[in-house]
């Protein structure tokens, strides 16, 4: 069995390439916390994956009957037709593990309740509500499954835990080793970035590896940073493009695990290394596509999809939410979407996405287009 099947993968925010190079630090304290890191994230992995294998299953707009039909009478054997009847809202759910690694841990703040004393609390609470609102106001979606799925999030998992992930049902936060990364909760784009993962979950179920891996990765990036534009109120042309402004400390010499704008442009640093992404498909970097090259550099080779975008929602201009966004969360979300889609076959995606909405001879179709081409994906 080819590795790839054996590994689960690892959607975090932070690349395993970066966890692999503090492991080995000088700092005693920095090498523990890479390595518990990189421990913790496997078994985790796991169970994302077979959540989302499992999501992918299930009939969408189903429940299995035995949720309502007992308590109705009904015949066991009969689907039911799931209709919400109440306004659309966001239900938040805030967890503290209190540095133990058992999910969820205490709850600690609902829908609805004020603010708390613990700045990661409300941190993940406003992230979680700024990205259910961008899926709703900008594209009618109540929460990730379109069916107003609660948002659970759990916060300070571990001790000193550089990363974010999403696992399949809930976000998990950590605190960061304070030496070059702060707390995962403070930068609203990481949120809404591991957020996507589910949101990919529910509708084309990317495959983790290679170009749709990476494609995997992007998607999340992208809604990410649509996430922090909504609530900053900025343009394509005034956002800065960057996820993760904010996670280094002042000892990285970087501004950002990632810019959208100019891939491998983000960090130059003695510890972690020089940002890795290419920006153009004949950079891609070829990998083997296993758990030790991040299942193929998803992680490195999303920089190539990323800058697409970028590009054309530029070209478009205005809120990048309403066009270019609009066209790649259509494209996210149609029917039929192939989950092992590479580069080419998803840049035709959202052409014709982009086609249908605006017409065959609209700016946005010569935008997307355009965006693909610049990176090689189009000729």
């Amino acid at each position: 069995m080819p590795p790839a099947l054996l590994s689960p993968p690892r959607c975090t925010i932070l690349p395993p390439y970066l966890l692999r190079r503090l492991s080995v630090h000088d700092d005693p304290h920095v090498a523990d916390v890479a390595r518990r890191t990189m421990g913790h994230d496997q078994p985790w992995r796991e169970r994302r994956m077979v959540i989302a294998e499992r999501t992918q299953r299930r009939p969408r707009g189903l429940v299995p009957p035995d949720l309502e039909v007992r308590a109705k009478g009904l015949d066991p054997g009969r689907r039911i037709q799931v209709t919400a009847t109440l306004p659309a809202a966001p239900e938040r759910l805030i967890h503290d593990t209190e540095h133990s690694t058992f999910l969820p841990g205490r709850l600690v703040r609902t829908e609805g309740a004020d603010p708390v004393d613990d700045p990661a609390v409300n941190e993940a609470y406003d992230g979680l509500g700024a990205t259910w609102q961008l899926l709703w106001a900008a594209y009618g979606r109540d929460s990730l499954d379109g069916k107003g799925l609660a948002l659970t999030a759990s916060v300070h998992f571990d001790r000193d835990y550089d990363n974010a992930f999403w696992d399949g049902t809930q976000m998990v936060f950590g605190d960061g080793d304070g030496v070059y990364f702060d707390g995962f909760t403070s930068c609203i784009d990481v949120i809404g970035h591991e957020l996507s993962h589910g949101l990919t979950q529910y509708t084309a179920g990317l495959t983790y590896v290679a170009q749709t891996g990476a494609l995997n990765e992007s998607v999340s990036d992208v809604f990410g940073i649509l996430v922090k534009q909504l609530h900053a109120g900025e343009t394509a042309h005034t956002s800065d493009w960057l996820i993760g402004k904010g996670l280094f400390t002042d000892r990285v010499n970087g501004i950002a695990l990632r810019s959208m704008k100019e891939p491998g442009t983000a960090y130059d640093d003695h510890a972690l290394g020089r940002d890795p992404q290419p920006g153009h498909v004949d950079d891609y970097v070829e990998v083997p596509h296993d758990a030790e090259h991040d299942n193929g550099g998803v992680h490195t080779n999303s920089g190539i999809p990323n800058r697409a975008f970028y590009l054309a929602a530029c070209a478009m201009g205005g809120n990048a939410w309403e066009r270019a966004g609009q066209v790649w969360f259509d494209a996210v979300t149609a029917k039929g979407v192939p989950k092992d889609v590479d580069f080419a076959g998803f840049a035709a995606l959202t052409v014709a996405a982009a086609n249908k909405r605006f017409g065959a001879t609209s700016a946005e179709v010569a935008a997307v287009e355009n965006g693909w081409a610049g990176v090689g994906v189009l000729r």
